[in-house]
């Protein structure tokens, strides 16, 4: 999956993959996370959030179960 740098301290890169609506986020200490059941709508707000770490706490952190990948 391809993932798009975003203007994060904590939030490296984020990808996403519409048929599987799988959420992949890249942490700034390299560590990668996936969650599934991300809506499209879920994961354009976090691209366009004006601060994707505080975007990530509030509406996926809390919302999806993560797993390493």
């Amino acid at each position: 999956m391809e993932r798009k740098r975003v203007n994060s301290s904590r939030i490296r890169t984020v990808g996403y993959d519409p048929k599987t609506r799988t959420l992949e986020v890249e942490f700034s200490d390299g560590q990668v996370m996936a969650y599934g059941g991300v809506s499209p709508e879920i994961h354009r707000q976090f691209m366009a959030a004006p601060s994707p770490t505080s975007f990530f706490e509030d509406k996926i952190a809390e919302d999806f179960t993560g797993r390493r990948v």
